[in-house]
This record gives C-alpha cells, sequence and structure tokens, in this order.
C-alpha cells in the first residue's frame, strides 16, 4: 500500500498470490506503477477465487454446501480477470496481456490431499474448530468429490488469473 522505494526505481513490480489480501487493489497497484520505471512491467496473478479456482475449493464447496462460511480474504473480487484488467487500465498501464494459468497437483492419495490442503491458513480456523462428527461429514463429502485414479492418486487442478502490463 506504501512501497518503501522512490519512484522509477524498478524495471518490474510483480504482486504474487496477494492482490485480493490487499484492502485497497487499487491503491497497491498505483503503488507499483509508482515504483517502476518508464517501459517497466507491472503484473501479477491471483487464484480466481470467485470462479473457483483457488487449491482450496473442493473444501470450501463441501463446506459451503453444509452451510459453512469459509473465510475469505478482503478484496476477492480483485482475482477476476475483468477486475484486474479495469484495475491495470485505471492505473494507466499500457500493452496488456492477460491469461489464466491453470496447475495441477497429484497427491499420494486422499490423506495427502487432505493433510497438506486443510491444513492451510484459509481452512484451518473452520475446520479446527468443527465438531468431529461434522468434520468427518466434511471429509467423506470431499472425498466423494474427488476419487483417485487406479494408482490412488488424487489429482487437482487450481485456476490463477494472471495480467501484465507495461508503465
Amino acid at each position: 500500500m506504501a512501497l518503501p522505494f522512490p519512484e522509477n526505481r524498478f524495471d518490474a513490480a510483480v504482486m504474487a498470490l496477494v492482490i485480493f489480501f490487499v484492502p485497497d487493489p487499487a491503491k497497491a497497484v498505483t503503488e507499483m506503477v509508482r515504483v517502476v520505471g518508464p517501459g517497466g512491467t507491472v503484473a501479477t496473478y491471483a487464484w480466481d477465487l470467485p470462479g473457483g479456482g483457488v487449491p482450496t475449493e473442493p473444501i470450501q464447496a463441501e463446506l459451503r454446501a453444509m452451510g459453512f462460511r469459509p473465510p475469505l480474504p478482503p478484496s476477492v473480487d480483485a482475482s477476476r480477470i475483468d477486475v484486474l484488467s479495469e484495475l491495470w487500465s485505471r492505473a494507466g498501464i499500457g500493452a496488456m496481456e492477460t491469461r489464466e494459468i491453470t496447475v495441477t497437483r497429484t497427491f499420494a492419495d486422499f490423506d495427502d490431499f487432505w493433510a497438506t490442503t486443510a491444513t492451510g491458513v484459509s481452512l484451518i480456523s473452520i475446520l479446527g474448530s468443527m465438531p468431529g462428527a461434522d468434520l468427518e461429514r466434511v471429509k467423506a463429502r470431499v472425498r466423494a468429490r474427488l476419487p483417485p485414479d487406479r494408482s490412488g492418486q488424487i489429482s487437482y487442478a487450481g485456476r490463477a488469473n494472471a495480467i501484465k502490463g507495461s508503465r
């Protein structure tokens, strides 16, 4: 929100998986532009939270279906490609390019998926405070959502939106 650098200091500024956490994304982008010199690159990529692209989506979807409200960062919509384009445009960034990035993670089995994914900061507060029966119900529902392949592995894709442009 207030980068501790002089104007035109860098050739590039990149905000990786962060823009939805800042309370004022427009101000953050303006700060990135300020510290990048003319012709420099300003870029970000962020999990597509509103579009279900976050890697924790299988768990979050089942929590929502059960009436629980997983915590969300303050600027969820900033991860939408149209919002990113608007933020870059308003900040005066030219030669913009957008793209969707899909990444697939493979886990040894469901227990590996759960141990890796359910312990993230965004989920631990809600899962850690659930009664045991509710937690087991969530796990069963997520397990049904993510059937293993023939070797028992679970694969799940996450999706991020990316934008870059020139100052």
